[in-house]
């Protein structure tokens, strides 16, 4: 039987909106950690857009949040448990709609 990790990709689209990324950084991602680091969150990672495929495109993004979680099933239940905390926080730092994607890591 293969084992997965699962990730799921938080998109911020590049509206020019407002996104304050020390909070991001110090405040919401650290809270994200605490409450689903039981629930098999294994990392994160935080993609800054700096450009898309031409020279001096803008990113369709201005961040990207990877998660990466030992098992679906885990995660499910964490973000059942605690996604309305986390989705409270974000008007703390951005006034933009995230955009989600779950993914099983192939490779």
């Amino acid at each position: 039987m293969r084992i997965s990790m699962i990730r799921i990709c938080v998109f911020y689209p590049n509206t020019g909106r407002h996104f304050d990324m020390d909070y991001y950084l110090g405040t919401h991602i650290p809270l994200v950690h605490e409450l689903l680091a039981p629930f098999g969150l294994v990392r994160t990672e935080i993609d800054k857009g700096i450009g898309s495929a031409g020279p001096g495109t803008r990113a369709p993004y201005a961040v990207i949040c990877h998660m990466v979680f030992a098992a679906l099933d885990r995660m499910q239940e964490g973000l059942q448990v605690h996604d309305p905390t986390l989705a409270d926080d974000v008007p703390n730092f951005t006034d933009v709609k995230p955009e989600f994607q779950i993914s099983e890591i192939i490779r």
